[in-house]
């Protein structure tokens, strides 16, 4: 009987062996896989950990550098503001916010085109190339004398980080099991917290270098932004461009590699830009929960400090590691926000002079960064399809950036110093974050549902067991199971399970 519930291996026969060997040194769609790897191969769990660690440590790497970039040149503009960036460049009345807010406008418009440059661009050309632009964007920064100068500098570092989450998250997509996706994607999305800690002590230290030729500021832009260009070299390096044309693995290897993910029922990757993919994430109520937990996630203003950063760190590994071993989404993100929601309350009720349990109410925000790494991984384990994954979380990106634009105006300096409409404004997004989060769990069940009728009606057993949430590797087993795993999406592959 078909099903998804057995460890046997398959051999791989000398043909497909050939194919496989044909297709080491390119790229290959998703719709060609299919016809190259119609025969499993052999794979035990000793072989399934030493690609995943071999992946750790030239993949995951390579992510947690460069978002740790990212996140540092993005945070050092409020650190060079206080070493006399404002006086130096003549910035007046709400100059500074908006040079602060262009990045998440240049975001915002670029997404579309980000989601077709993910599908169409090998990842090894793309990556380096956005890290290249956005160091230089930095770099120039500290040429800039004037609020014109420094608006386009701005703007160009938040348009090269676009890409960003969407690409990172599709390159986690593509390597790795979904079992060991959200503790992968907390790796990366959590040096927010380190670049926040790094950003307060490297600009405290470099802001105090004296020289007769450059301003504080220029040092600090400087610095952070030759790292980058630095870096930029070295992705190139280093990347790659998928798993089947991977140089740190084996002939072998990269085959074992394919089949290790064939029970995501995912894809691996692919180069042709499908329009019916991006219409299905128009037409998918899903499509528009995430939108709606990526808007009222990000609408919140809490501002960095250095002991915040290090707990911001700590709560997202240790909640991604939970749901990692609980196997599940919703509840852990259901359990994050609400102690976010208890923090709000404490900041709206304590009194002002109450400064300890205000301080406690303030560090209760920090599991706020918990929720994330949880959904981005949540998403790209529920989306099968290269242009459908690179589509919704750009997608998903551009809504990130349109909440951080939103959440600093629900904060008038009329309301200091409690604030209290804001929090309350904040503490209602939160509470829709947790709706938001509800509905789609059902959501996700009544697809499994409507998947375990499709499989009926084509003849397939109703419950299949998903391999691709197990700890250890279990080999996709029944005649005709797994067949579609590269090629089609989850609205079209009867054998998708929907994780929740």
């Amino acid at each position: 009987m078909a099903g998804l519930n057995s460890t046997q291996d398959f051999p791989l026969s000398a043909t497909n062996k050939n194919q496989m060997e044909n297709i080491e040194d390119v790229d290959t769609p998703e719709s060609d896989l299919q016809a190259n790897l119609g025969t499993r191969v052999e794979l035990t769990e000793e072989d399934n950990k030493n690609i995943r660690r071999k992946t750790d440590k030239r993949i995951l790497t390579i992510l947690v550098w460069v978002y740790f970039l990212q996140i540092l040149d993005k945070s050092v503009l409020g650190y060079a503001s206080i070493f006399g960036l404002q006086q130096d460049t003549g910035l007046k009345g709400n100059q500074y916010s908006l040079v602060g807010s262009i990045a998440q406008i240049a975001q915002l418009v670029w997404q579309p085109f980000s989601s077709i440059l993910i599908v169409k661009v090998p990842h090894r050309i793309l990556m380096p190339a956005l890290v290249l632009g956005w160091g230089v964007a930095q770099t120039a920064m500290a040429a800039c004398h004037s609020y014109r100068g420094l608006l386009a500098t701005r703007f160009f570092l938040g348009l090269f980080e676009a890409g960003c989450l969407p690409l990172f998250s599709v390159i986690t997509n593509q390597w790795y099991r979904r079992a060991e996706q959200p503790i992968r994607v907390a790796a990366w999305y959590g040096t927010n917290g380190l670049a926040t800690i790094a950003a307060s002590a490297l600009s405290f230290g470099l802001g105090h270098i004296r020289s007769e030729v450059l301003k504080s500021w220029q040092i600090i832009f400087l610095f952070v932004g030759l790292i980058t260009i630095v870096s930029a070299p070295f992705v190139y390096f280093f990347l790659e461009n998928s798993i089947t044309t991977a140089r740190f693995l084996t002939p072998h290897e990269r085959e074992q590699g394919v089949e290790r993910l064939r029970a995501n029922q995912t894809g691996i990757g692919s180069r042709d830009f499908e329009w019916s993919q991006a219409w299905e994430v128009l037409i998918e109520p899903k499509t528009y929960l995430w939108i709606s937990m990526a808007r009222f996630r990000q609408i919140h203003h809490v501002p960095a400090k250095h002991p915040f950063g290090a707990v911001q760190f700590i709560i997202i590994m240790l909640a991604c590691y939970a749901a990692q071993k609980a196997r599940v989404k919703a509840p852990m993100l259901l359990f994050l926000v609400m102690p976010v929601i208890a923090g709000l309350a404490m900041l709206y009720a304590i009194p002002r002079n109450k400064t300890a349990s205000l301080l406690a109410g303030y560090y209760l925000l920090a599991f706020m960064f918990g929720n994330n790494p949880l959904i981005v991984s949540w998403i790209v384990g529920n989306t099968a399809g290269t242009t459908k994954k690179s589509i919704i979380m750009s997608v998903y990106n551009g809504a990130a950036s349109a909440g951080n634009m939103v959440g600093p105006l629900l904060f008038n300096a009329s309301d200091a110093p409690a604030y209290r409409p804001g929090l309350r404004a904040v503490l209602a997004i939160f509470a829709a974050l947790g709706v938001a989060v509800l509905l789609q769990w059902a959501n996700l069940m009544f697809l499994n549902r409507l998947q375990r009728k499709k499989r009926v009606a084509n003849g397939k057993v109703a419950d299949m067991r998903d391999l691709s949430m197990e700890d250890r590797y279990m080999g996709v087993d029944g005649e005709g199971v797994g067949e579609h795993a590269f090629d089609l999406t989850d609205r079209k592959n009867d054998e998708f399970v929907y994780i929740y």
